[in-house]
């Protein structure tokens, strides 16, 4: 985002990008995906949803949930604690590095 804002000449500061995406992911608008190491990902909280992630090119695609609803897994926690999110992600090879001769 800020890149972006950057490209076509505004100004913003990461810290104030980063506080307006938290803000829209606590009011639902956005869902922070969490996908492993590096920078925060954001994406329009159109459904839930759980990611792939390539071991070869780190191309991300999108997983369906099999029961569609933001909490898919059926843990078993500490009777202590209350699980509101679940989020799971798959890592393989893409079809195109899987590909022979890749």
């Amino acid at each position: 985002m800020v890149a972006h804002l950057r490209a076509s000449g505004q100004r913003l500061a990461r810290a104030s990008a980063f506080a307006g995406l938290e803000r829209l992911a606590a009011s639902g608008v956005v869902m922070r995906a969490d996908y492993g190491p590096g920078a925060a990902r954001y994406e329009v909280a159109e459904s839930w949803h759980h990611h792939f992630v390539c071991r070869s090119c780190a191309i991300v695609m999108d997983v369906a949930c099999l029961v569609g609803e933001r909490l898919c897994l059926d843990p078993e926690p500490p009777a202590a604690v209350r699980v509101d999110e679940a989020q799971v992600t798959f890592r393989g090879y893409c079809q195109d590095c899987a590909a022979p001769g890749s």
